[in-house]
């Protein structure tokens, strides 16, 4: 299996990644393949989608997972890194769409609102399937409102990516 890399929320329409999903030919088995991320813009006026938010959404099929050591965000003139404070690999959690015509397989993110750490840069961020909410995420065995839900409060550490020196922006706290 193929280890879990940064996601940088500010990659362009069309990159392509691994994602995990319940193969659609043969669901007892689960596979890792690499798609597109983005919605294809002819069925939304031009406008290509990389991510759906969670509110409302039960998403009962077409579910997948996008294996992330990291994601980074893009502040101004700043980008950083976000990565879970005990240092786990988690993954997004994300739905897939088929291959149409000319445009590839493709996945789009699902957000929630942020957490503490992140919402100080922004609004919204990826939602966090930890590894042991895998099956329960593909297979729909949890509600969706306790899977998409936004992490606690000291569940991040954000570090500005500088000249390759890591840089906290937070200390942690000691209780």
């Amino acid at each position: 299996m193929e280890s879990p890399t940064p996601f940088d929320s500010e990659a362009p329409l069309g990159s392509r990644r691994a994602i995990i999903r319940r193969n659609p030919d043969d669901a007892t088995e689960i596979e890792m393949i690499e798609a597109t991320w983005g919605s294809d813009p002819r069925f939304a006026g031009g406008v290509a989608y990389r991510f759906v938010r969670s509110e409302g959404q039960t998403f009962p099929s077409h579910r997948c997972l996008i294996p992330a050591s990291e994601f980074h965000m893009t502040v101004g003139e700043k980008r950083y890194r976000v990565t879970l404070d005990g240092g786990n690999h988690f993954y997004l959690a994300a739905i897939w769409e088929p291959a149409m015509a000319d445009w590839p397989l493709s996945y789009r993110v699902i957000t929630v609102a942020a957490n503490p750490e992140v919402a100080r840069y922004q609004e919204r961020h990826g939602a966090i399937i930890q590894r042991r909410q895998v099956m329960q995420w593909l297979d729909a065995q949890v509600s969706v409102s306790e899977l998409l839900e936004t992490p606690p409060a000291r569940t991040f550490v954000v570090e500005e990516i500088g000249s390759g020196a890591r840089r906290p922006v937070q200390q942690a706290l000691a209780l």
